[in-house]
Formats: structure tokens, sequence, C-alpha cells
């Protein structure tokens, strides 16, 4: 078995994919304790910069790695991901442990189960080494937390890896193993696996079993490579009643992502170059989606310019009824919680108070306008392709890309459509700015086509150009 790298800044056991590392269990050239040792070591030499964590735990981890090396030595290992270094967001539920939910706000209360997507890695034998952080709430495209440390971004950590799933997608950018599993409501998983350089899929709506449920919020895994997200897949895909919008069993081959390039021959391929609501997008962001979509159709595929289908209005009405959702969550609290709340959430909530019962109305109405809008728009494509956001990432103390809770989410108007109607999208590198920072493709399909959309990410991994090296976070 090989040793681990001593120097955790250099490429390590802790870089290989769960592919590689499944493999290498089977054939006994690798043992999950080595492994999970190394990624140990990861986390420890860049966690005094990176705060990508909560309740790391490595003994616990180690724990684990034992079980599975035995398992693996007696024939009996519980399938790939088997011994595989995993991370899970705070606010997914693992049995005994809180959920703080990114606030101070919260009184800590260990879960009573795990919740289906922490309950389906742990019976696949994944090593979970760590939690990983988010903001308040969730309702934050940055790791600012009245809880969590900042959260900064590997590439540049003056850089916000984005949000809410802001830790998961710092972790997977720097090693901290190959699995993380984050959450999405309008943009949680794509948005840092654009800023962080990383692959996430949001699935069909109820693919991945949630709890608690409610309209569109998905889990998803969140990894370097199309492989593993479809690794994940194979454990993760699986109905729970926990979940009542749950999709029904169905036998989909997770393991047939692996297509050539050839597979985008003839696809009618959605170019959106401009999302129709919120911030313009940068010219660097465009640039390296305009080279995406020239990639696709030297592959054969057909690219179509789309016009913008969302608007201002279905934008607005979206943040304003999210308003009013968390101006109730705050006066659920005691006055000593509501005061520990980040201002910046407070603010934002509390705009909502003079909002009329009817203003509300149509505010909820909003989003299935955006469900109507969105599938009547991707109608005669087989997918569309996209920048996942217009901007490039904000500084890491900054809240939102404005900065300004009344205009909190002019940055997600090409994510959020996706999650409201239901359709499956991913994040896939595609490039870097001029300082080096990395750039997200948006490939969303049609409801349902979630093997379908990994398939066609993995067809543009291997035409991209070169993926520029992982980067390495020094210690204080």
């Amino acid at each position: 078995m090989s040793p681990a790298v001593s120097d955790p800044s250099l490429p390590s056991l802790s870089d290989l994919s769960a592919q590689e590392l499944s493999a290498a269990y089977r054939e006994k050239r690798l043992s999950p304790v080595e492994v999970t040792r190394a990624v140990i070591a990861r986390i420890e030499h860049c966690e005094p910069r990176l705060q990508a964590t909560w309740l790391f735990r490595p003994e616990a981890a180690l724990e684990q790695a034992r079980a599975s090396e035995q398992r693996w030595q007696r024939g009996d290992a519980r399938g790939p991901l088997d011994g595989v270094p995993t991370t899970i967001k705070e606010n997914i539920a693992t049995r005994g442990d809180p959920l703080p939910a990114g606030t101070a706000a919260v009184d800590l209360m260990p879960a009573a189960a795990d919740a289906p997507p922490a309950a389906r890695l742990k019976e696949a034998g994944a090593v979970i080494v760590s939690k990983t952080t988010m903001p308040d709430y969730g309702m934050l495209s940055s790791g600012l937390s009245s809880f969590h440390t900042l959260a900064r971004n590997p590439w540049d950590l003056s850089r916000t890896p984005g949000g809410s799933s802001a830790g998961a997608g710092a972790a997977a950018a720097a090693g901290y193993g190959p699995l993380h599993l984050g959450t999405d409501i309008g943009g949680s998983l794509r948005l840092p696996a654009s800023w962080c350089g990383i692959f996430t899929l949001k699935p069909s709506l109820g693919r991945i079993p949630i709890d608690p449920p409610y309209m569109g919020r998905t889990a998803g895994p969140m990894t370097r490579t199309v492989g593993d997200a479809a690794l994940m897949m194979q454990a993760l895909a699986r109905p729970d009643a926990r979940d009542s919008m749950s999709l029904p069993a169905q036998d989909i081959d997770w393991a047939a992502f692996d297509v050539a390039p050839d597979h985008l021959r003839g696809l009618r391929i959605g170019l959106l170059l401009d999302a129709g609501c919120g911030l313009a997008v940068e010219p660097e962001i465009q640039a390296a989606v305009e080279l995406a979509a020239r990639l696709f159709e030297k592959a054969g595929a057909i690219v179509e310019p789309m016009q913008p289908f969302m608007s201002q209005a279905l934008l607005d009405g979206m943040d304003h009824l999210w308003r009013m959702r968390s101006l109730v969550d705050l006066k659920a609290l005691r006055p000593d919680q509501r005061a520990k709340v980040l201002p910046y959430i407070r603010e934002w909530a509390e705009s909502a108070a003079e909002f009329s019962g009817e203003h509300v109305f149509r505010s909820f109405s909003q989003f299935h306008a955006t469900r109507v809008t969105t599938v009547n728009a991707c109608a005669r494509f087989d997918y569309v392709i996209s920048p996942v956001s217009p901007n490039m990432p904000a500084a890491a103390e900054a809240p939102s890309p404005t900065n300004d809770p009344l205009r909190p989410l002019e940055h997600i108007g090409f994510t959020v459509p996706f999650n409201m109607s239901e359709q499956p999208a991913a994040s896939v590198n595609c490039g870097y700015s001029a300082g080096g920072l990395p750039i997200g493709l948006q490939i969303a399909g049609q409801r349902f086509d979630d093997l379908g959309v990994l398939r066609v990410a993995r067809a543009f991994e291997q035409i991209r150009e070169v993926q520029r090296p992982w980067p390495r976070v020094a210690p204080d």
C-alpha cells in the first residue's frame, strides 16, 4: 500500500477520485485508513485559513475507515463508496448532531435521525470526515455566518466560495476528499461549484429525497469530476417516505454516464447568455460560455441562441415571498435569539413587514409563473447551456454580490428558474478569469433527465480546455 505524501500541500491520496479509490480498495492497493489519514492531514493543513468544516472529527472518521478496511479485506464491501472520505453540509441532519442552519440564533439540539441523503451515504459505507459550513438559514450566496467562521475560496482567500453550500464547495476544491453533499433552493449547489471550479448536479426535484422537503429544495453531489457525482447518485437517488415529493423508484444506470464526446452529435442545445433579470453578465464569463458553445458545435451539437425568459418581476416575486417566510421565522424567535441573526438577514426579512396580503399572494404566484415560463422556454431543446452566475465571486466578507439586502438575488437569474421548474441542472468548469478564478457552465435538461445531464457534462468534460491544477492553500 502506498504511503500518504508527507506534505499535504502537494498532490496526495486526498486528491484521488472516488472512482480511483474504489478500484484501489478492491485491488487492495490502498486502504481506507491511509486515505482517510491523508484527507485529515489535508484538512488540518488548510483549515486555519479556509474554514470550510464544522464537526471535524478525525478519530470518528478513522474508526469508520477501519471498519471499512475490514469489510474490504473480508470481501463484503457495501459498494463503491465504502471507505471513501465524504463531507455533509451542516443543514442535512446527521443523528446526534445539532442543526444550527448557519445561524447563532438556533438552540442547538441533537438530531433524532439521519436525513435521507446522510442515511444513504452511511449505508453505503462512506467515511463521514466532517460536516461543512453555510451562511445564516442558507439564504446567502456566501460563507458569511453568525455561527460559523467565515469560509473562504481556496482559489483566492479574499473571495467567497459561494453559498449556501459554501464549505462544501471550498472543501471539494481544496481536496478534503472526493465526495461532498450540499443543498440547493436557488443556486446553492451550482454557485459554489462555479466559483470553486468543481462539478455539481442539482437533480430533478425528488430524485434525491430530503427532509424536510419544500418547493425547489434539492440535495446534490459536489465533486471534482462528473464520474464521482454519478457514483454518489447510485447511493443518493433512492426513494424515501419522509420526502413527500420523493420520486418513485426508477432503474437508472448511473454508471452509463461515461460517454464519448460524439454523444453530443445532433443534440439541440439552447444557448442562454442573458438571464433577463439581475446583474449583467461579466465579459470574461460570457466569453468562456461562448467558447463552450463553440466546442459543443464542433462536437456536432446544434446550438441555437435563446431569448431571455426570466424577468425582474419573477425574480422579485420569489425574493419577496422568501422575505416574508423569513420574517415569520424571525418572529417565532425569542428576542435574544433574533438579535443573534446576521444583520443583513434581519434587514432583508424585516423589509417584508409592510407587505400586504395581496402583495404576498402575487409574490407567491411568481413561483408557478417561473415554472411555466422556464418549461416553455426549454421545450424545443434537449439541453440548455448558460453561465451559472453573471459575476465572479465577491469578497469573502460580502453577504451577496450586490451587498444590498434589498437587491439580494440579482445573481441567481440563471439558476433559480430550474429549481422552480424541477429540471436537473449541473455546473461544470468551462474556463478561468484573467485572475485565475474558475468560471462555471450551467447545463440544464428536461425534467427527470438527470442521467442525460451527467452525460452531456461528461462529454464536455472531455472537450473543454485542460483544467488548471487545483489550488493549494498554505497554512498560516
